[in-house]
């Protein structure tokens, strides 16, 4: 059970590696989807449904300490956006194979730094910007796409559902990112996008490619596996470090699910990685670390003036 001072160790913890632990988690999600065998849209309504009876003792707990939450609307959102994404993935990795696929959805580390650029003029570090193409390079590389070869079924198609994907996976965490800013809560925000998103996801694959509700043991099995995993721990560490960080850095870290997925792949299923996957995996993390330092402050008489007014809104920006 939670002890009452567990809110703020979690608050204290540096938001950098809570998002790499969530992330750590949801790496895993590729190999559980996998080895039970099931539909992407089958996939997507068990990891949010078994997911949520391990959420709701975790809200009640929570509005025991802390009170009501806020933001209810804008965490069902971000939700409905986490079921496309999660639906659209699996029709991209149908159409151009899993390394495109992976690529074309890790677009969010553009979308969600040109979302916050626009919704309120918060503009990318020149660290980011230096260091962008190494990490779309490396993720292209870790994917496999170098070994892939010419085995798309649907090209054109495959890639509209992974930009797709990419798309409404950024509007997933830039919501996440703004609505968290002012949560007092991380179980609530994460219950009620995975209700958003289980909504979606039947919604949108059960049409396209049908939802099994009778998927067998053994699947259901490695299903809840990925509602622990994927919808419950990942995605707990990340509500907790997301809204700290700014968006650029937030987005970077979450490109190390790639590189994560290709190093359990090798320990828990013995699968052997190219060189050129390990090489984009280097990559990856070299690019990462940059994308996250911090940058020297300017010179002291190069500091322009702060209107007044505006110190407690400065000083409300996340850390990076």
């Amino acid at each position: 059970m939670f002890r009452c001072g567990s809110v703020e160790r979690v608050r204290r913890t540096d938001p950098r590696l809570q998002v790499i632990a969530g992330a750590a988690f949801i790496s895993a999600s590729a190999i559980f989807v996998g080895l039970s065998g099931v539909s992407a849209a089958t996939a997507a309504f068990f990891r949010c449904a078994l997911a949520v009876p391990l959420l709701v003792p975790l809200v009640r707990w929570e509005r025991r300490r802390a009170g009501p939450g806020r933001g209810g609307a804008a965490h069902v959102a971000a939700g409905l956006l986490l079921g496309a994404d999660l639906v659209l993935w699996g029709a991209a990795i149908e159409g151009v194979g899993a390394g495109i696929a992976t690529v074309l959805v890790n677009v969010q580390v553009v979308v969600v730094p040109l979302l916050a650029l626009a919704a309120f003029r918060e503009r990318p570090s020149r660290a980011f910007a230096a260091a962008l193409p190494v990490m779309l390079a490396g993720v292209a590389l870790a994917a496999g796409l170098a070994d892939q070869g010419p085995r798309a079924a649907d090209p054109v198609r495959g890639a509209l559902y992974g930009v797709g994907a990419g798309v409404a996976y950024g509007g997933y965490l830039f919501l996440t990112r703004v609505a968290g800013r002012h949560e007092p809560h991380r179980a609530r925000p994460v219950l009620l996008a995975t209700l958003g998103a289980g909504a979606a996801s039947v919604a949108v694959g059960a049409p396209w490619h049908g939802v099994d509700l009778a998927p067998g043991w053994a699947a259901f099995g490695w299903l809840a596996a990925l509602a622990v995993t994927g919808q419950v721990c990942g995605w707990l560490l990340i509500n907790a470090g997301l809204p700290r960080l700014r968006a650029e850095v937030g987005g970077a870290l979450l490109l190390l699910q790639p590189v994560l997925a290709v190093l359990l792949g090798a320990a828990v299923l013995a699968e052997r990685p190219a060189p050129a996957q390990l090489a984009g995996c280097a990559l990856v993390v070299a690019a990462v670390r940059l994308a996250g330092r911090r940058e020297p402050p300017p010179p002291q008489d190069a500091v322009p003036a702060v209107p007044a007014g505006t110190e407690r809104a400065a000083a409300a920006r996340p850390a990076r």
